[in-house]
């Protein structure tokens, strides 16, 4: 079983910036490609951003492209998602997943964070 924490989540003006950090317990086949999903109130979870840890493969939604970023650190089994110029609309529950396929939907990953609020104020 893998389990993945994620932290760095508060309350930043628009504009602002956060950290998202996302620290798998283990990494094995199951585990090579990272995500990033979103679920806002009364909103189904959508899709945010993807990676394999090479950094090679990745994916970001198109709301967010040019905003956002992921990067890895594999000595500490670390995934971040830096994000910049907030938008009040950004506001969410943001999840990390671990799964093995380059996939933009939630469903296809085997394991999903218990998630960190972001809150973004105007």
């Amino acid at each position: 079983q893998v389990h993945l924490v994620e932290s760095g989540g508060g309350l930043v003006q628009a504009g602002g910036s956060l950290r998202l950090s996302c620290t798998a317990s283990t990494r094995t086949w199951r585990t090579t490609v990272m995500g990033w999903f979103r679920q806002a109130p009364g909103k189904e979870r959508e899709f945010v951003a993807l990676s394999d840890w090479s950094g090679e493969h990745t994916n970001v939604a198109p709301s967010v492209k040019g905003r956002f970023t992921m990067s890895g650190d594999n000595a500490k089994n670390t995934m971040y998602l830096q994000m910049s110029s907030l938008k009040p609309e950004d506001t969410a529950v943001y999840s990390c997943a671990a799964g093995s396929t380059l996939s933009m939907r939630d469903g296809d990953y085997h394991y999903l964070g218990q998630g960190t609020q972001v809150t973004v104020s105007s």
